[in-house]
Protein backbone atom coordinates (compact mmCIF):
# COMPACT_ATOMS: atom_id res chain seq x y z
CA UNK A 1 0.00 0.00 0.00
CA UNK A 2 2.80 2.41 0.88
CA UNK A 3 4.31 2.09 -2.63
CA UNK A 4 0.97 2.91 -4.26
CA UNK A 5 0.39 5.88 -1.97
CA UNK A 6 3.87 7.24 -2.69
CA UNK A 7 3.40 7.00 -6.46
CA UNK A 8 0.17 9.00 -6.21
CA UNK A 9 1.87 11.97 -4.53
CA UNK A 10 1.39 15.20 -6.57
CA UNK A 11 4.39 16.37 -8.61
CA UNK A 12 4.16 19.93 -7.30
CA UNK A 13 5.86 18.83 -4.07
CA UNK A 14 5.09 20.91 -1.02
CA UNK A 15 7.94 22.13 1.19
CA UNK A 16 8.70 19.35 3.69
CA UNK A 17 8.22 21.70 6.64
CA UNK A 18 4.63 22.36 5.56
CA UNK A 19 3.72 18.69 5.17
CA UNK A 20 1.78 18.25 8.39
CA UNK A 21 0.77 14.75 7.23
CA UNK A 22 3.33 12.27 5.92
CA UNK A 23 2.34 9.37 3.68
CA UNK A 24 2.65 7.10 6.73
CA UNK A 25 0.34 9.30 8.83
CA UNK A 26 -2.23 9.42 6.00
CA UNK A 27 -2.20 5.62 5.89
CA UNK A 28 -2.53 5.51 9.70
CA UNK A 29 -5.70 7.63 9.38
CA UNK A 30 -7.11 5.85 6.32
CA UNK A 31 -6.64 2.17 7.16
CA UNK A 32 -8.74 2.10 10.36
CA UNK A 33 -11.49 4.07 8.59
CA UNK A 34 -11.43 1.63 5.66
CA UNK A 35 -11.56 -1.38 7.98
CA UNK A 36 -14.37 0.21 9.99
CA UNK A 37 -16.37 0.83 6.81
CA UNK A 38 -15.73 -2.73 5.59
CA UNK A 39 -16.85 -4.21 8.89
CA UNK A 40 -19.94 -2.01 9.16
CA UNK A 41 -21.15 -2.73 5.64
CA UNK A 42 -20.40 -6.44 5.98
CA UNK A 43 -22.65 -6.40 9.02
CA UNK A 44 -25.34 -4.85 6.83
CA UNK A 45 -24.99 -7.74 4.39
CA UNK A 46 -25.12 -10.30 7.20
CA UNK A 47 -28.16 -8.56 8.70
CA UNK A 48 -30.08 -8.74 5.45
CA UNK A 49 -28.97 -12.33 4.89
CA UNK A 50 -30.22 -13.37 8.34
CA UNK A 51 -33.47 -11.41 8.05
CA UNK A 52 -34.10 -13.12 4.70
CA UNK A 53 -34.66 -16.34 6.65
CA UNK A 54 -37.62 -14.64 8.33
CA UNK A 55 -39.25 -14.16 4.89
CA UNK A 56 -39.29 -11.59 2.09
CA UNK A 57 -41.89 -9.50 3.95
CA UNK A 58 -39.37 -9.07 6.79
CA UNK A 59 -36.59 -8.14 4.33
CA UNK A 60 -38.89 -5.62 2.65
CA UNK A 61 -40.06 -4.11 5.95
CA UNK A 62 -36.53 -3.70 7.30
CA UNK A 63 -35.25 -2.29 3.99
CA UNK A 64 -38.01 0.33 3.89
CA UNK A 65 -37.22 1.49 7.43
CA UNK A 66 -33.50 1.48 6.67
CA UNK A 67 -34.17 3.96 3.87
CA UNK A 68 -35.89 6.20 6.42
CA UNK A 69 -33.16 5.51 9.00
CA UNK A 70 -30.46 6.49 6.51
CA UNK A 71 -32.15 9.88 6.26
CA UNK A 72 -31.84 10.44 10.02
CA UNK A 73 -28.34 8.96 10.20
CA UNK A 74 -27.07 11.30 7.52
CA UNK A 75 -28.70 14.32 9.17
CA UNK A 76 -26.77 13.41 12.32
CA UNK A 77 -23.70 12.76 10.17
CA UNK A 78 -24.04 16.21 8.63
CA UNK A 79 -24.17 17.71 12.11
CA UNK A 80 -21.14 15.57 12.98
CA UNK A 81 -19.42 16.81 9.83
CA UNK A 82 -19.97 20.43 10.86
CA UNK A 83 -18.67 19.80 14.35
CA UNK A 84 -15.71 17.85 12.98
CA UNK A 85 -14.77 20.70 10.63
CA UNK A 86 -14.85 23.25 13.46
CA UNK A 87 -12.81 21.03 15.78
CA UNK A 88 -10.24 20.11 13.10
CA UNK A 89 -9.69 23.78 12.30
CA UNK A 90 -9.23 24.61 15.98
CA UNK A 91 -6.66 21.79 16.16
CA UNK A 92 -4.89 23.25 13.10
CA UNK A 93 -4.89 26.63 14.84
CA UNK A 94 -3.50 24.94 17.99
CA UNK A 95 -6.35 26.30 20.13
CA UNK A 96 -7.05 23.40 22.51
CA UNK A 97 -9.39 25.32 24.82
CA UNK A 98 -11.73 26.22 21.98
CA UNK A 99 -11.51 22.67 20.59
CA UNK A 100 -12.47 21.19 23.99
CA UNK A 101 -15.34 23.63 24.36
CA UNK A 102 -16.55 22.86 20.84
CA UNK A 103 -16.49 19.12 21.57
CA UNK A 104 -18.68 19.53 24.65
CA UNK A 105 -21.23 21.70 22.87
CA UNK A 106 -21.15 19.35 19.90
CA UNK A 107 -22.12 16.29 21.98
CA UNK A 108 -25.03 18.13 23.63
CA UNK A 109 -26.44 19.43 20.33
CA UNK A 110 -26.18 15.97 18.74
CA UNK A 111 -27.94 14.38 21.72
CA UNK A 112 -30.81 16.89 21.47
CA UNK A 113 -31.19 16.25 17.74
CA UNK A 114 -31.33 12.52 18.50
CA UNK A 115 -34.16 13.06 20.98
CA UNK A 116 -36.13 15.05 18.38
CA UNK A 117 -35.74 12.23 15.84
CA UNK A 118 -36.93 9.69 18.43
CA UNK A 119 -40.04 11.74 19.19
CA UNK A 120 -40.88 12.08 15.49
CA UNK A 121 -40.53 8.34 14.92
CA UNK A 122 -42.53 7.29 17.99
CA UNK A 123 -45.36 9.80 17.72
CA UNK A 124 -45.90 9.69 13.96
CA UNK A 125 -44.63 6.26 12.93
CA UNK A 126 -47.80 4.93 11.26
CA UNK A 127 -48.84 8.07 9.33
CA UNK A 128 -45.19 8.60 8.43
CA UNK A 129 -44.87 5.16 6.85
CA UNK A 130 -48.26 5.37 5.17
CA UNK A 131 -47.51 8.74 3.60
CA UNK A 132 -44.03 7.74 2.46
CA UNK A 133 -44.61 4.21 1.19
CA UNK A 134 -48.32 4.19 0.42
CA UNK A 135 -50.37 1.01 0.14
CA UNK A 136 -47.74 -1.62 0.83
CA UNK A 137 -48.73 -5.16 1.75
CA UNK A 138 -49.94 -5.64 5.34
CA UNK A 139 -47.21 -8.07 6.42
CA UNK A 140 -44.55 -5.68 5.09
CA UNK A 141 -46.15 -2.75 6.98
CA UNK A 142 -46.35 -4.78 10.22
CA UNK A 143 -42.65 -5.68 9.99
CA UNK A 144 -41.74 -2.05 9.26
CA UNK A 145 -43.71 -0.71 12.24
CA UNK A 146 -42.06 -3.13 14.68
CA UNK A 147 -38.56 -2.34 13.42
CA UNK A 148 -39.17 1.42 13.48
CA UNK A 149 -40.59 1.44 17.03
CA UNK A 150 -37.63 -0.33 18.64
CA UNK A 151 -34.83 1.37 16.70
CA UNK A 152 -36.37 4.83 17.27
CA UNK A 153 -35.32 4.67 20.93
CA UNK A 154 -31.65 4.47 19.87
CA UNK A 155 -31.39 7.84 18.10
CA UNK A 156 -30.16 9.98 21.06
CA UNK A 157 -27.36 7.45 21.57
CA UNK A 158 -26.60 7.46 17.86
CA UNK A 159 -26.30 11.26 18.11
CA UNK A 160 -23.69 10.98 20.86
CA UNK A 161 -21.83 8.27 18.95
CA UNK A 162 -21.75 10.38 15.76
CA UNK A 163 -20.45 13.44 17.62
CA UNK A 164 -17.69 11.47 19.36
CA UNK A 165 -16.73 9.72 16.12
CA UNK A 166 -16.37 13.04 14.30
CA UNK A 167 -14.25 14.41 17.17
CA UNK A 168 -11.87 11.44 17.08
CA UNK A 169 -11.74 11.74 13.30
CA UNK A 170 -10.72 15.40 13.63
CA UNK A 171 -7.91 14.31 15.95
CA UNK A 172 -6.81 11.64 13.46
CA UNK A 173 -7.35 8.92 16.11
CA UNK A 174 -9.24 6.65 13.77
CA UNK A 175 -8.22 3.43 15.54
CA UNK A 176 -10.63 4.34 18.34
CA UNK A 177 -13.43 4.73 15.80
CA UNK A 178 -12.62 1.34 14.30
CA UNK A 179 -12.49 -0.49 17.64
CA UNK A 180 -15.79 0.92 18.92
CA UNK A 181 -17.46 0.25 15.57
CA UNK A 182 -16.29 -3.37 15.73
CA UNK A 183 -17.75 -3.65 19.25
CA UNK A 184 -21.08 -2.12 18.24
CA UNK A 185 -21.45 -4.23 15.11
CA UNK A 186 -20.37 -7.42 16.86
CA UNK A 187 -23.18 -6.86 19.36
CA UNK A 188 -25.48 -6.35 16.38
CA UNK A 189 -24.48 -9.52 14.52
CA UNK A 190 -24.43 -11.82 17.55
CA UNK A 191 -27.70 -10.35 18.76
CA UNK A 192 -29.30 -10.86 15.34
CA UNK A 193 -28.25 -14.49 15.28
CA UNK A 194 -29.69 -15.09 18.74
CA UNK A 195 -32.89 -13.17 18.00
CA UNK A 196 -33.62 -14.80 14.64
CA UNK A 197 -32.29 -18.34 14.86
CA UNK A 198 -32.56 -19.10 18.59
CA UNK A 199 -35.58 -17.12 19.78
CA UNK A 200 -37.24 -16.82 16.33
CA UNK A 201 -38.23 -13.20 16.95
CA UNK A 202 -38.08 -12.19 13.27
CA UNK A 203 -37.81 -8.42 12.78
CA UNK A 204 -37.79 -7.83 16.54
CA UNK A 205 -34.70 -10.02 16.77
CA UNK A 206 -32.88 -7.57 14.45
CA UNK A 207 -34.16 -4.36 16.04
CA UNK A 208 -33.22 -5.06 19.68
CA UNK A 209 -29.49 -5.70 19.01
CA UNK A 210 -29.35 -2.45 17.00
CA UNK A 211 -30.63 -0.55 20.04
CA UNK A 212 -28.24 -2.29 22.46
CA UNK A 213 -25.24 -1.78 20.14
CA UNK A 214 -25.83 1.97 19.83
CA UNK A 215 -26.26 2.45 23.59
CA UNK A 216 -23.05 0.58 24.40
CA UNK A 217 -21.07 2.36 21.64
CA UNK A 218 -22.13 5.83 22.84
CA UNK A 219 -21.06 5.08 26.43
CA UNK A 220 -17.67 3.69 25.35
CA UNK A 221 -17.04 6.70 23.10
CA UNK A 222 -17.77 9.23 25.86
CA UNK A 223 -15.42 7.41 28.24
CA UNK A 224 -12.66 7.35 25.58
CA UNK A 225 -13.12 11.05 24.81
CA UNK A 226 -12.62 11.97 28.46
CA UNK A 227 -8.97 10.80 28.46
CA UNK A 228 -6.60 13.64 29.29
CA UNK A 229 -3.98 12.70 26.68
CA UNK A 230 -6.35 13.41 23.77
CA UNK A 231 -5.79 16.46 21.55
CA UNK A 232 -9.44 17.24 22.36
CA UNK A 233 -11.00 16.25 25.68
CA UNK A 234 -14.66 15.96 26.64
CA UNK A 235 -15.68 17.23 30.07
CA UNK A 236 -18.66 18.81 31.82
CA UNK A 237 -16.76 22.11 31.73
CA UNK A 238 -17.01 21.91 27.95
CA UNK A 239 -20.79 21.72 28.23
CA UNK A 240 -21.67 24.20 30.96
CA UNK A 241 -22.18 27.01 30.60
CA UNK A 242 -23.52 26.63 27.07
CA UNK A 243 -21.55 28.63 24.52
CA UNK A 244 -24.03 29.89 21.98
CA UNK A 245 -21.35 31.41 19.70
CA UNK A 246 -19.70 27.96 19.37
CA UNK A 247 -23.06 26.21 19.02
CA UNK A 248 -24.02 28.77 16.38
CA UNK A 249 -20.75 28.16 14.51
CA UNK A 250 -21.21 24.37 14.55
CA UNK A 251 -24.86 24.62 13.49
CA UNK A 252 -24.13 27.19 10.76
CA UNK A 253 -21.52 24.87 9.23
CA UNK A 254 -23.81 21.86 9.73
CA UNK A 255 -27.09 23.27 8.39
CA UNK A 256 -26.17 23.18 4.67
CA UNK A 257 -24.89 19.61 5.03
CA UNK A 258 -27.90 18.59 7.15
CA UNK A 259 -30.33 20.11 4.66
CA UNK A 260 -28.42 18.50 1.80
CA UNK A 261 -28.45 15.07 3.45
CA UNK A 262 -32.05 15.40 4.60
CA UNK A 263 -33.36 16.27 1.15
CA UNK A 264 -30.99 13.77 -0.47
CA UNK A 265 -32.31 10.93 1.63
CA UNK A 266 -35.86 12.26 1.53
CA UNK A 267 -35.57 11.99 -2.23
CA UNK A 268 -34.28 8.44 -1.76
CA UNK A 269 -37.31 7.69 0.40
CA UNK A 270 -39.49 9.16 -2.36
CA UNK A 271 -37.71 6.92 -4.85
CA UNK A 272 -38.20 3.97 -2.49
CA UNK A 273 -41.91 4.72 -2.53
CA UNK A 274 -41.73 4.33 -6.32
CA UNK A 275 -39.93 1.02 -5.82
CA UNK A 276 -42.66 -0.11 -3.40
CA UNK A 277 -45.15 0.06 -6.28
CA UNK A 278 -43.11 -2.47 -8.29
CA UNK A 279 -44.01 -5.40 -5.98
CA UNK A 280 -42.40 -7.46 -3.22
CA UNK A 281 -39.73 -8.99 -5.48
CA UNK A 282 -38.47 -5.58 -6.60
CA UNK A 283 -38.56 -4.23 -3.03
CA UNK A 284 -36.54 -7.22 -1.80
CA UNK A 285 -34.04 -6.85 -4.70
CA UNK A 286 -33.69 -3.12 -4.03
CA UNK A 287 -33.21 -3.73 -0.29
CA UNK A 288 -30.65 -6.50 -0.87
CA UNK A 289 -28.78 -4.45 -3.48
CA UNK A 290 -28.61 -1.51 -1.08
CA UNK A 291 -26.16 -3.45 1.08
CA UNK A 292 -23.91 -4.19 -1.91
CA UNK A 293 -24.17 -0.53 -2.88
CA UNK A 294 -23.08 0.42 0.62
CA UNK A 295 -20.08 -1.88 0.19
CA UNK A 296 -19.13 -0.05 -3.01
CA UNK A 297 -18.93 3.27 -1.18
CA UNK A 298 -16.45 2.11 1.46
CA UNK A 299 -13.40 3.83 -0.04
CA UNK A 300 -15.13 7.10 -0.85
CA UNK A 301 -16.72 7.26 2.62
CA UNK A 302 -13.43 6.55 4.41
CA UNK A 303 -11.38 8.89 2.22
CA UNK A 304 -14.07 11.57 2.52
CA UNK A 305 -13.54 11.58 6.28
CA UNK A 306 -9.79 11.90 5.70
CA UNK A 307 -10.47 15.05 3.66
CA UNK A 308 -12.21 16.61 6.68
CA UNK A 309 -9.30 15.83 9.02
CA UNK A 310 -6.51 16.88 6.66
CA UNK A 311 -8.00 19.85 4.81
CA UNK A 312 -9.62 21.16 8.00
CA UNK A 313 -6.25 21.31 9.75
CA UNK A 314 -4.54 22.92 6.75
CA UNK A 315 -7.17 25.64 6.55
CA UNK A 316 -7.16 26.10 10.34
CA UNK A 317 -3.41 26.77 10.18
CA UNK A 318 -3.96 29.20 7.28
CA UNK A 319 -1.93 27.20 4.73
CA UNK A 320 -3.95 27.23 1.48
CA UNK A 321 -1.15 25.72 -0.59
CA UNK A 322 -1.05 22.73 1.73
CA UNK A 323 -4.83 22.40 1.39
CA UNK A 324 -4.47 22.31 -2.43
CA UNK A 325 -1.64 19.81 -2.23
CA UNK A 326 -3.42 17.39 0.09
CA UNK A 327 -6.76 17.66 -1.70
CA UNK A 328 -5.04 16.62 -4.94
CA UNK A 329 -3.20 13.83 -3.11
CA UNK A 330 -6.32 12.45 -1.44
CA UNK A 331 -8.36 12.72 -4.65
CA UNK A 332 -5.86 10.49 -6.48
CA UNK A 333 -5.83 7.99 -3.62
CA UNK A 334 -9.64 7.94 -3.54
CA UNK A 335 -9.92 7.23 -7.26
CA UNK A 336 -7.36 4.42 -7.41
CA UNK A 337 -8.55 2.59 -4.32
CA UNK A 338 -12.24 2.98 -5.24
CA UNK A 339 -11.65 1.37 -8.63
CA UNK A 340 -9.61 -1.48 -7.18
CA UNK A 341 -12.15 -2.11 -4.42
CA UNK A 342 -15.17 -2.10 -6.73
CA UNK A 343 -13.54 -4.50 -9.20
CA UNK A 344 -13.01 -6.93 -6.32
CA UNK A 345 -16.56 -6.39 -5.11
CA UNK A 346 -18.08 -7.12 -8.52
CA UNK A 347 -16.18 -10.41 -8.61
CA UNK A 348 -17.43 -11.41 -5.15
CA UNK A 349 -21.06 -10.25 -5.49
CA UNK A 350 -22.46 -13.42 -7.17
CA UNK A 351 -20.78 -15.60 -4.54
CA UNK A 352 -22.23 -13.63 -1.62
CA UNK A 353 -25.66 -13.30 -3.23
CA UNK A 354 -25.88 -17.09 -3.56
CA UNK A 355 -26.24 -17.28 0.22
CA UNK A 356 -29.39 -15.14 0.29
CA UNK A 357 -32.68 -16.96 0.82
CA UNK A 358 -34.39 -15.14 -2.08
CA UNK A 359 -36.22 -16.32 -5.17
CA UNK A 360 -34.21 -16.79 -8.43
CA UNK A 361 -36.07 -13.84 -9.98
CA UNK A 362 -35.14 -11.56 -7.06
CA UNK A 363 -31.49 -12.69 -7.11
CA UNK A 364 -31.20 -12.07 -10.85
CA UNK A 365 -32.67 -8.57 -10.54
CA UNK A 366 -30.38 -7.80 -7.59
CA UNK A 367 -27.31 -8.81 -9.61
CA UNK A 368 -28.27 -6.57 -12.55
CA UNK A 369 -28.76 -3.42 -10.49
CA UNK A 370 -25.65 -4.08 -8.38
CA UNK A 371 -23.52 -4.28 -11.54
CA UNK A 372 -24.96 -1.04 -12.99
CA UNK A 373 -24.49 0.81 -9.72
CA UNK A 374 -21.03 -0.39 -8.72
CA UNK A 375 -19.41 -0.10 -12.17
CA UNK A 376 -20.41 3.56 -12.50
CA UNK A 377 -19.74 4.34 -8.85
CA UNK A 378 -16.16 3.07 -9.12
CA UNK A 379 -15.37 5.66 -11.78
CA UNK A 380 -17.24 8.66 -10.36
CA UNK A 381 -17.27 8.41 -6.56
CA UNK A 382 -13.85 10.01 -5.89
CA UNK A 383 -15.02 13.30 -7.41
CA UNK A 384 -18.73 13.32 -6.59
CA UNK A 385 -18.50 11.76 -3.10
CA UNK A 386 -15.04 12.14 -1.50
CA UNK A 387 -13.82 15.48 -2.92
CA UNK A 388 -16.85 17.52 -1.71
CA UNK A 389 -15.71 16.82 1.86
CA UNK A 390 -12.52 18.73 1.13
CA UNK A 391 -14.57 21.73 -0.02
CA UNK A 392 -16.75 21.44 3.08
CA UNK A 393 -13.70 21.23 5.36
CA UNK A 394 -12.53 24.56 3.92
CA UNK A 395 -15.95 26.09 4.67
CA UNK A 396 -17.47 25.94 1.16
CA UNK A 397 -20.54 24.17 2.54
CA UNK A 398 -23.31 26.18 0.87
CA UNK A 399 -22.03 25.66 -2.67
CA UNK A 400 -21.66 21.90 -2.12
CA UNK A 401 -25.20 21.84 -0.75
CA UNK A 402 -26.71 23.53 -3.82
CA UNK A 403 -24.75 21.31 -6.21
CA UNK A 404 -25.94 18.20 -4.38
CA UNK A 405 -29.55 19.34 -4.21
CA UNK A 406 -29.63 20.05 -7.92
CA UNK A 407 -28.05 16.76 -8.98
CA UNK A 408 -30.00 14.58 -6.56
CA UNK A 409 -33.31 16.17 -5.61
CA UNK A 410 -33.96 17.50 -9.10
CA UNK A 411 -32.10 15.22 -11.50
CA UNK A 412 -32.23 11.85 -9.71
CA UNK A 413 -35.90 12.08 -8.75
CA UNK A 414 -36.90 13.23 -12.23
CA UNK A 415 -34.95 10.52 -14.03
CA UNK A 416 -36.16 7.87 -11.56
CA UNK A 417 -39.71 8.80 -12.46
CA UNK A 418 -38.85 8.89 -16.18
CA UNK A 419 -36.82 5.66 -16.38
CA UNK A 420 -38.47 3.67 -13.62
CA UNK A 421 -42.16 4.45 -14.13
CA UNK A 422 -42.75 6.18 -17.46
CA UNK A 423 -40.39 3.97 -19.50
CA UNK A 424 -41.22 0.92 -17.38
CA UNK A 425 -37.62 -0.02 -16.56
CA UNK A 426 -38.46 -0.60 -12.88
CA UNK A 427 -35.60 -0.77 -10.38
CA UNK A 428 -33.06 -0.92 -13.24
CA UNK A 429 -34.27 2.52 -14.34
CA UNK A 430 -34.02 3.78 -10.76
CA UNK A 431 -30.38 2.61 -10.68
CA UNK A 432 -29.53 4.30 -13.99
CA UNK A 433 -30.94 7.57 -12.63
CA UNK A 434 -28.31 7.38 -9.86
CA UNK A 435 -25.57 7.26 -12.49
CA UNK A 436 -27.00 10.41 -14.11
CA UNK A 437 -27.02 12.12 -10.70
CA UNK A 438 -23.37 11.24 -9.97
CA UNK A 439 -22.18 12.35 -13.42
CA UNK A 440 -23.79 15.78 -13.10
CA UNK A 441 -22.49 16.34 -9.57
CA UNK A 442 -18.98 15.13 -10.44
CA UNK A 443 -18.71 17.71 -13.24
CA UNK A 444 -19.97 20.52 -11.00
CA UNK A 445 -17.68 19.64 -8.06
CA UNK A 446 -14.58 19.24 -10.21
CA UNK A 447 -15.10 22.65 -11.86
CA UNK A 448 -15.50 24.26 -8.45
CA UNK A 449 -12.39 22.53 -7.17
CA UNK A 450 -10.31 23.67 -10.15
CA UNK A 451 -11.53 27.27 -9.75
CA UNK A 452 -9.93 27.54 -6.28
CA UNK A 453 -12.88 29.54 -4.93
CA UNK A 454 -13.26 27.13 -2.02
CA UNK A 455 -9.86 28.23 -0.68
CA UNK A 456 -11.20 31.73 0.07
CA UNK A 457 -13.74 30.53 2.66
CA UNK A 458 -13.30 30.94 6.43
CA UNK A 459 -14.77 28.94 9.30
CA UNK A 460 -12.97 30.21 12.43
CA UNK A 461 -11.33 33.57 13.10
Amino acid sequence: MMDIIKKLEPKNNLDEKRKIFSSQSLIAIMVPLLLEQVFTTLVGLVDTLMVSYAGEAAVSGVSLINQLAFLFIFVLSALAGGGGIVISQYIGKKDKNSADKAAGQFVVVSFIFGILITLICLLFRKPLLSSLFGAIEKDVMDAALIYLFVTAISWPFQGIYSACTATFNAMGKTKVIMKVSVLMNTINVVGNFIGIFIFHLGVLGVAIPTLIGRVVASIVMIVALKKKDNMVTFSLRGIFPLSFPIIGLIVSISIPGALENFLFHFSKVAITSMVSSFGTSSIAAYGSASNFWAMSSICSMALGRCFVTVIGRCMGSGDKEAAKYYSSYLLRISFVFSVLWNVLLLILTPIVLAGYALSPETKSLTMIIVFIHNFAFALLCAVHSALPNGLRAAGDVKWVMWASLFSTVVCRVFFSWLFGIQLGWGVSGITISMVVDWSIKAIMVYLRYRSGTWLEKKVIK
